[in-house]
């Protein structure tokens, strides 16, 4: 059986995150990996659904994320989880879970500062937070707890998507996961 792994990207909302995962997705499929892309907006609206974004349920989300990522990676899919997870303690459970089942796992820091996020604003966050139309904003007014010491580190705003795709790759075949 291939050897799964799980990649986690973390970062701010409109990092770039999902955008590298799907296209480090099309990259691994292309070579006949096994791939899901685990979206951290689909698993709100299907796995956890009902939680709220109080620090608790927050961790709770990652958590719930971190288990179906170490299930497929296990199993032998390379699971590409672009969610925020803004806390340093749910991510570093995850990695435990991984750790204690021996399941690979990469973490990446999709570093883009938060006035690149607030131009690319995908999903309309930043406007509506300055609008005062939302609260709880992570990098805004919720913290962001930046990994201290990630697998990888992107400054996307420095490169471009099939770059910053590249990078995670590279990584991953110095690792002997594709």
């Amino acid at each position: 059986m291939t050897t799964g792994a799980t990649v986690w990207l973390t970062g701010l909302p409109s990092a770039g995150k999902t955008t590298i995962a799907h296209e480090l997705a099309a990259a691994l499929r292309e070579r006949g990996r096994r791939v899901e892309v685990l979206d951290g907006d689909e698993i709100r609206e299907f796995i956890s659904a009902g939680l709220g974004f109080s620090r608790e349920d927050r961790h709770t989300n990652v958590q719930r994320i971190g288990f179906v990522a170490e299930l497929l990676a296990r199993n032998g899919v390379t699971a590409l989880v672009p969610v925020i997870a803004p806390y340093a303690d749910s991510r570093e459970a995850v990695r435990g879970r991984h750790a204690a089942n021996g399941t690979p796992y990469v973490e990446v820091h999709v570093a883009t500062p938060v006035d690149v996020c607030s131009v690319r604003d995908v999903k309309g966050l930043y406007a509506k937070q300055a609008a005062g139309e939302l609260t709880g904003l992570t990098g805004v007014d919720d913290p962001y707890e930046e990994p201290e010491k990630p697998d990888l580190r992107i400054e996307s705003q420095n490169q471009t998507v099939q770059e910053s795709a590249a990078s995670v790759y590279a990584l991953l075949s110095e690792r002997g996961l594709v």
